[in-house]
Formats: structure tokens, C-alpha cells, sequence
């Protein structure tokens, strides 16, 4: 570290240390919804070289209440490539007084990664500070250095919900030579300073105050502001690539990343030849992703050149297991070897789509998948689930595009939206009434699409964890005898199928000689609370379709008072209906509701909201019987 940059962070730790947080001094207006409050954040960059980058960390932040917490703990990451140094930590009391020191040596040093992690270089220094009383104050920093230049932090206002900041400031000093390029994305929520003087650039957000993470809201770094930064040329274990373009980013990827693990050997090329791969690519494809999926199972390995490079393909034959990045190379490279050309692609795995900028290139991205083209379109295979169907993407995968890498092509993809109707829930159900007010009901389910998705795991659980599961589903119905029968995971069509046979207690009430129950029993009406103040856009994740039949068999002695009213609805955010009919001596109910994917403003909710009151009204529709 030179004496320059030496002295410059022992001033600005000073000063950093030296400033009044007293929790009186907070402005009021951050207060309001806040656990925690960031009182002074700095984090300055020194880009020396295109392999040494040196970043201080210097923070302060005030934990408010016990809610407040999540906030409290201090985590550096760290591997090989990364040192860390000049770790100085103080808790303050309310007063901003400093009541006690931590040093580097009071931190616990662990894996970074889940304990199913077989191999991991990742770190991280952890520190939890457990307070009996509030409010106090946590105040830190700390130094790293590393040689790998390839991931530049972005900047936002906030850290998450129930936080409000007093400032937050970024300063990155790029000596290395090499062009910076930024991207300053303005939003509403917060107003971002920035300016730049030669190779030095400023950023800072002040006074912002704290968000509730409110209902169907978006990931926070939707609609953040925010500042983007990627140099032209990077390094990354030693490996160095250029940035300016995508297609020049893709190639430095595959050439150093995937084609020296990726060896077609003997044994492999044989392994693919004993399947005997007949007809079109799609059911070659569909023939060695189901074998592939037969002989490997997931488990986390981060090593390598920081996590991104995946192991020998021969190493994931011969074991049976890797992370997304091995088994979605391994299943490219059984592919290579039956001649089939695939795409391996990096994506963003999130609830909320997360893509990717045609004119922004940059290192970033959670998961590796796999895309296959074909005469009929092209194959997307998630590859670390031994039970997910073939060609179905989990929908926190859909509505994005993919950094897609082959050997000679390099290409942004979008990757498949649903349709409504793709994503659906269809119930058949025949309910039969006892004199007790008891229910009797004989049900078929069928998911697809992301429903699909949640109903996965249920195929995996034994007979009495299935029993456990499909009560907490249905937790307002009193249920006494169940039974689950044909559970099935069909993975060439992405479906999940099972029957129900059970006995609910106490559903109908006797009024009088009359009964009265509702007309659905299956059906958990939606939490319709609104949000007068509402401050963030609403996000529905995902299209679906819900197509509910019962038949009600009417008790002998028993006859409708009346037959409930056809209802029709319409909005932008979907379409309702429900209509009963008397067929054999049955009322048969048919309820049907769409739902649109699609982020709308603030101002949409309470129209979302009585969209929604009103299709609980009529799923709330009572059926009244009279005694003949």
C-alpha cells in the first residue's frame, strides 16, 4: 500500500471515528418506519492496476430497536484472492459514546457457503453484536486488497427495508490506465449525487428515509437508484479479458473458464454411446438430461477462479455430484459429444426479473442453465434437480435474458415467458355433506407452469410428510381423515398430479332445520389489507390460471333455497367468474380466475386491492339448504 493512500485512510478513519452519533442527532424524518439507521457510510476504490484493487469500508450505523438486529452483524467476505486488513470496530451507546472495542481477532472465521458445500475458498470474518438494550450504535471499517479487478460494487441508497440513511458516499480513484465506464440509473425513490474530476468519481445519497417491505412489492433493486461500474479490462485470477463488449466478454469466458474443463473423453464419448440416442434433437436431448439427471445430484462447490469456473467435466462423471455451473457444463459437454450444439448461459435467479444491458456489458449473474436450440425452438434445462421436468425453468428463471456462451457465439437471450394458462391450477372435486356438518370430498389436483414449481417438492416427501404438507395447505378446513393417493411428477410435461380423499369437520352450520356452507371448500380467502400510504410499485411474479369444479351432492330431505348468481369480472389485472348450475340433483360450481404477470405503479394497488375484495366476496359465496 503506498504512504500516500496510508495516510489518507488514517484520516479518514479518524474523522469517520471521530464524528457525533449520538442518536439524538438523528433527523426526525429518518426515524419514521426505521429499525436501523446508516448514519455514515464510506467506501472509497483505488483501481492501482488492472490486477490490484484496494477498497476501505467505514460505517456507522444505529440499531434502533430488537427488530433492528438483522443489521447488526458485520460480515467480510474474503478468499484467496482477497486480503483483509485494518479491521477496527466500537459500539456506541445512545449518547455516541464509545463503550466497548473489537479487533480483527474477536471475529469468528468460517465458510462463506451452506454447510452441504463440499469444496469452498470462500470466507467470511463474521462479528454479532447481542445488545440487552437499545438504541446503540455499531461503527466499523475495515480495508481489503485484491488482485481480481473483474467485480466492481454498485451503489444504492439503502441496504433494505426498515433502514434509513443519513448519507452514504462512494468515491472510486481509477489509476490503473484503464477506462471506467459508469451507469447512473435516477429513480423517484432517492436523489443520487455524482460528479467526477479526472480519474476520480463521487457519488453520495443523504437523507433517505426508510421503506416497509409492503405487499406484493418488487425486489428493492427495482426501483432503486442506483450507479453502475465496469472497467474495460479486468482481471480475474490472474486470467485478464476485456469488457467493452459482450461478445468479447463471452469469448474470454468460454476460453478461459469452460473449454479447459470440458474435455470429451474416451469415457465420456462412450457413456453417450451406450445410450443409443435415436430421432429428433429433442428427444436426444430430453433421453441425456434425464440421464443426466439419474447419475448426479447438486451440491455446492466454489472454487476455482472465484466460484465462476466449473469443475472438470470428468471429475462430475466420476463423482456424481457439482454446483449449477459443473452439472450445467457437464450436460453441455454429453451434449458436444452426441454432436448436439447448447448454449451455457448465465442468468440472474430471482423473484423479480433481473436482466442483463445490451449496452452496459458486465460481470455479474447467481446461476449457470443451458439452452439448446432447435428446429422446434429451443430447450432450456435447469440442471441441479434430479426431479424437475425436461425443458422447464423454475419461474424465478423466466421473463429474463441469459448471457448464452458457445464455443464460436456469444448472444443476450431472453428466456420463455407463461402464459396465464401455462401456469394453472384445475381442481375436480365432488363434496359430499354428513348430518354431523361434515364434509366428505374426493378431489384431483393438476399444477403446471410455476405452480408446477411449488408443488414439486411434494412429490419427494413420504406418505406421512405428504399428510403434514397438504394439512398446512389446507389449515382452515378441520381435518380429520386424509389420504393422498397417486402423487406424480411428470417430468415430460412438467406436471404435478395427486388425489385427495378426506373428511373436514364442522364445515356446514344448522340454522334451525336449514344448513348453510360455503360453495368452495377449497379455497383460502386472499388477505386484501391496503396501503393508504403506499410508497412502492406492486408486482405480480408470475401469470396463472385457477379453474375450480365442485360438485356438491345435495343430502337426501334437503333442496337449494336458491341457486346463487352467475358473476363475470373484469380488470386490467385479470378476469374472475363463477357460475352454479342444479345438474342431477348436484349443485356444480365452476370458478375460474386469471391473473396477469406485470409491475404497475404505486397508485394501482387500491384498484388491485378491490379487484381482489372482489373476487374473495364471491369465492365467499354461501350455499343455503333448506329442509323439504
Amino acid at each position: 500500500m503506498s504512504k500516500f493512500l496510508s495516510i489518507f485512510l488514517f484520516i479518514f478513519s479518524s474523522l469517520h471515528f471521530s464524528q457525533n452519533f449520538a442518536v439524538s442527532a438523528i433527523p426526525e424524518n429518518l426515524l419514521h418506519k426505521a429499525n436501523a439507521v446508516v448514519r455514515n457510510d464510506e467506501t472509497s476504490i483505488d483501481i492501482n492496476a488492472i490486477d490490484n484493487m484496494v477498497q476501505t469500508f467505514s460505517k456507522t450505523i444505529t440499531i434502533l430497536n430488537k427488530s433492528g438486529e438483522d443489521f447488526s452483524s458485520i460480515s467480510i467476505p474474503y478468499d484467496k484472492s482477497v486480503s483483509v486488513s485494518n479491521i477496527k470496530v466500537a459500539v456506541l451507546d445512545e449518547n455516541g459514546k464509545v463503550i466497548k472495542k473489537y479487533s480483527k481477532s474477536d471475529f469468528t472465521d468460517a465458510s462463506h457457503s451452506p454447510s452441504f458445500s463440499f469444496y469452498d475458498d470462500n470466507r467470511i470474518l463474521f462479528l454479532k453484536y447481542m445488545s440487552v438494550s437499545y438504541p446503540y450504535s455499531l461503527q466499523y471499517s475495515y480495508t481489503t486488497e485484491t488482485r481480481n479487478t473483474v467485480f466492481l460494487p454498485d451503489f444504492f441508497p439503502i441496504e433494505g427495508y426498515n433502514v434509513s440513511t443519513e448519507k452514504t458516499s462512494l468515491v472510486i480513484n481509477n489509476k490503473s490506465g484503464i477506462r471506467l465506464r459508469t451507469k447512473v440509473h435516477e429513480a423517484d425513490f432517492a436523489k443520487i449525487t455524482f460528479s467526477e474530476n479526472g480519474q476520480k468519481y463521487f457519488y453520495s445519497f443523504s437523507n433517505v428515509p426508510a421503506v416497509e417491505d409492503e405487499p406484493r412489492s418488487p425486489s428493492l433493486i427495482d426501483f432503486l437508484p442506483k450507479a453502475e461500474f465496469s472497467l474495460d479490462k479486468f482481471s480475474l485470477e490472474g486470467k485478464q479479458g476485456n469488457l467493452t463488449q459482450w461478445n468479447e466478454f463471452g469469448s474470454w469466458y468460454y476460453q478461459s473458464l469452460i473449454q479447459p474443463v470440458s474435455e470429451v473423453t474416451p469415457a465420456l464419448q462412450a457413456e453417450v454411446a451406450a445410450l443409443n440416442l435415436t430421432g429428433s434433437t429433442h428427444d436426444k436431448v430430453k433421453k441425456l438430461y434425464q440421464y443426466m439427471q439419474s447419475k448426479t445430484r447438486y451440491v455446492l462447490v466454489a472454487i476455482g477462479i472465484g466460484g465462476w469456473k466449473p469443475m472438470l467435466v470428468e471429475d462430475v462423471r466420476k463423482k456424481g455430484y457439482g454446483d449449477c455451473k459443473a452439472l450445467t457444463n457437464y450436460m453441455r459437454t454429453l451434449l458436444q459429444a452426441a454432436g448436439i450444439k447448447s448454449y451455457y448461459c448465465i442468468i440472474t435467479d430471482d423473484r423479480s426479473p433481473i436482466k442483463f444491458s445490451e449496452d452496459f456489458p458486465k460481470m455479474f449473474g447467481n446461476h449457470a442453465i443451458l439452452m439448446i436450440p432447435t428446429e422446434k425452438g429451443n430447450i432450456w434445462l435447469e440442471n441441479t434437480s434430479q426431479e424437475i421436468a425436461f425443458n422447464h425453468l423454475n419461474y424465478t428463471s423466466l421473463n429474463r435474458n441469459v448471457m448464452a456462451i458457445s464455443e464460436n457465439e456469444i448472444k443476450l437471450i431472453n428466456t420463455p415467458s407463461y402464459k396465464p394458462e401455462e401456469s394453472s391450477e384445475i381442481l375436480n372435486a365432488h363434496v359430499k355433506l354428513s348430518p354431523d356438518n361434515s364434509i366428505h370430498i374426493d378431489a384431483k389436483f393438476r399444477y403446471s407452469g410455476a405452480q408446477y414449481d411449488f408443488q414439486l417438492p411434494l412429490t419427494t416427501l413420504n406418505k406421512d410428510e405428504v399428510k403434514e404438507a397438504i394439512k398446512e395447505r389446507f389449515y382452515y378446513l378441520n381435518l380429520e381423515n386424509l389420504e393422498a393417493n397417486n402423487i406424480t411428477n411428470n417430468r415430460d410435461e412438467a406436471l404435478v398430479n395427486y388425489e385427495l380423499k378426506l373428511q373436514a369437520k364442522n364445515y356446514s352450520k344448522k340454522i334451525g332445520n336449514d344448513v348453510i356452507l360455503r360453495a368452495m371448500p377449497f379455497l383460502d380467502l386472499l388477505q386484501t389489507t391496503g396501503h393508504e400510504d403506499r410508497k412502492l410499485p406492486l408486482e405480480v411474479y408470475f401469470p396463472y390460471q385457477d379453474t375450480y369444479n365442485f360438485s356438491l351432492e345435495i343430502p337426501e330431505g334437503y333442496k337449494l333455497a336458491e341457486i346463487p348468481k352467475s358473476v363475470s369480472l373484469n380488470s386490467e389485472f385479470g378476469s374472475y367468474s363463477i357460475s352454479f348450475s342444479l345438474e342431477n340433483g348436484k349443485l356444480v360450481t365452476q370458478r375460474k380466475i386469471t391473473i396477469q404477470k406485470n409491475i404497475y405503479p404505486k397508485e394501482k394497488y387500491k384498484e388491485y386491492i378491490e379487484f381482489r375484495k372482489k373476487t374473495n366476496n364471491h369465492d365467499n359465496t354461501k350455499i343455503l339448504l333448506t329442509k323439504i
